[in-house]
């Protein structure tokens, strides 16, 4: 049954997913978000290398983790992403998934490049209900962002993009615990710098690369009738970087690792009342209503525990991808996120083939004991490019 109080928090935007839910439990301090799927990565290619995208060779799908990649990436390309999102914990009418298309095409000899993509998420059918369990509506909530990209590069080694995206969050409308619930809309950029290279004097052409990103940086999502109970956007800071090495005719090897901080504010300790419930007298941290601008900033040094808990607050991605005869594919790959920040880590698995510029791609996540990421998630990529950099 799910009650009334449960349902507003979902239809505020902040607690979105299960292991959301489940962080609510004493000890465990997340950092909650509206629009969280905009966390969620769609592509089953970095899927597979636990998430550890931006040393991965260019594609379309680069668009979502940095799109100044797109610029490496050949002529133009073409992608489709799709994932039953935790389709073993519900039934046929309440399961969830994840659909993502992304495009670009350069010009100029390469030197620019525009992308368009989109997600599309949908949350099944929830069923709101009060505390006797009678069932007042039934309701299909779901979101999608809408992204357009420009990539420019800077000199033969460097590049910078910017996006733009409009997102809407349709979670649940009515009336509960006195705030009219409403479906939330925000406009958000990112800006994106890359960097690639090949070892000197290397016969076999070693790639090493590197790349940071700001994403989601835009308004605030407003769910309900109250203008004091704004959901940030995830915004996010993503630093990584790969190395491919024995790059042969026949073999080649990339190992990868990215870091991600978000950029919003980590909830205070709050003073508490005789009935255990918070005063809004702050004890220790920030006060977190403040503006998106000044998030970015004082984001790196909020967190009631200090210097330590900022440092929770980091997740750490890393894979590695094995190539043979740039036709085969095999991934390998974990996500660590701090069991009081999320507790999202998991195993990943992933293969793909590419044939004359038509490559697949499927990602297996696997959760290690206790965390609370998903279970038994699958993730599927087709996608064609052509020219030079593309993978063929």
């Amino acid at each position: 049954m799910i009650k009334k109080s449960v349902i507003w928090l979902c239809a505020s935007g902040l607690l979105l997913y299960g292991y959301q839910v489940t962080a609510q439990t004493k000890g465990i301090k997340t950092i909650n978000t509206g629009a969280a799927f905009l966390m969620v990565n769609p592509d089953a290619r970095s899927s597979g290398t636990g998430d550890a995208m931006t040393g991965l060779e260019a594609d379309a799908n680069s668009l979502f983790g940095n799109a100044a990649k797109i610029v490496f990436a050949g002529d133009w390309g073409v992608s489709a992403s799709y994932s039953p999102w935790m389709w073993d914990l519900n039934n046929s009418d309440q399961r969830t998934n994840m659909g993502y298309l992304a495009a670009f095409k350069n010009f100029n000899n390469n030197t620019e490049g525009v992308g368009v993509s989109m997600r599309y998420f949908t949350n099944g059918t929830l069923i709101f209900r009060d505390e006797n369990g009678t069932e007042l509506q039934r309701y299909k909530p779901r979101e999608y962002a809408i992204d357009a990209s420009y990539a420019r590069k800077l000199g033969a080694r460097y590049s910078l993009a910017i996006s733009l995206r409009y997102i809407r969050s349709d979670l649940g409308q009515g009336s509960y615990n006195g705030l009219q619930q409403k479906p939330a809309g925000a406009v958000a950029g990112d800006i994106g710098f890359y960097s690639q290279n090949y070892v000197r004097n290397d016969p076999a052409g070693n790639r090493y690369c590197w790349g940071i990103a700001f994403t989601n940086i835009g308004s605030k999502l407003n769910y309900t009738d109250d203008n004091d109970r704004k959901a940030f956007l995830p915004a996010n800071l993503r630093v990584g970087g790969g190395y491919s090495f024995v790059n042969t005719v026949e073999h080649q090897f990339t190992v990868l690792a990215d870091v991600n901080k978000l950029l919003i504010p980590t909830p205070p300790t709050y003073k508490l009342d005789a009935n255990g419930e918070p005063t809004g007298e702050i004890l220790d941290g920030k006060d977190p209503n403040r503006s998106m601008t000044a998030s970015l900033f004082t984001s790196f040094w909020d967190a009631p525990g200090g210097f330590q808990e900022e440092l929770r607050e980091f997740t750490i991605a890393a894979g590695m991808e094995y190539t043979y005869q740039h036709q085969l594919f095999i991934r390998t790959g974990y996500f660590y996120e701090h069991p009081q920040k999320g507790y999202r880590q998991h195993f990943s698995a992933g293969v793909g083939t590419c044939i004359k510029g038509v490559s697949v791609d499927m990602a297996y996540i696997m959760p290690t004991a206790n965390s609370l990421y998903q279970r038994r998630t699958l993730k599927f990529s087709v996608a064609y490019h052509i020219g030079a950099g593309a993978r063929q």
